[in-house]
């Protein structure tokens, strides 16, 4: 039924936590219910019609009182990076190299896009 993992520790957060929740329940409904919908109607069109974490993570946001809708992004990007850094503190905790991303301009990347096609 769910096919992230972040959509179901959200929804098994949910459930024990705020499972009243009128937002919370008509979140979940709907990721049970609006995937199946769009590949019948949409036959099969629809790449991927499953709901990003986000969503779930909007409906909990707004029981515990976060109403700001314009502070949803930031707080979806800053849990973001608390992950990143956390990936990152353990993957040096192991020993693994650290990452240096190659800085390019824009004119190396169509460079390089042009000489594959």
């Amino acid at each position: 039924m769910f096919r992230h993992f972040y959509t179901i520790s959200n929804v098994n957060f949910g459930e024990v936590n705020c499972a009243a929740s009128p937002c919370f329940k008509i979140a979940k409904k709907l990721f049970s219910v609006v995937p199946d919908i769009l590949m019948h109607y949409k036959e099969g069109k629809v790449a991927n019609p499953w709901p990003n974490v986000d969503a779930m993570s909007g409906s909990l946001l707004h029981h515990y009182g976060v109403n700001e809708f314009d502070f949803y992004t930031v707080l979806f990007g800053v849990s973001r990076v608390m992950g990143f850094c956390a990936q990152n503190i353990l993957a040096q905790g192991l020993g693994q190299p650290i990452i240096r991303p190659k800085s390019v301009t824009n004119k190396w990347v169509l460079e390089r896009l042009k000489a594959k096609g």
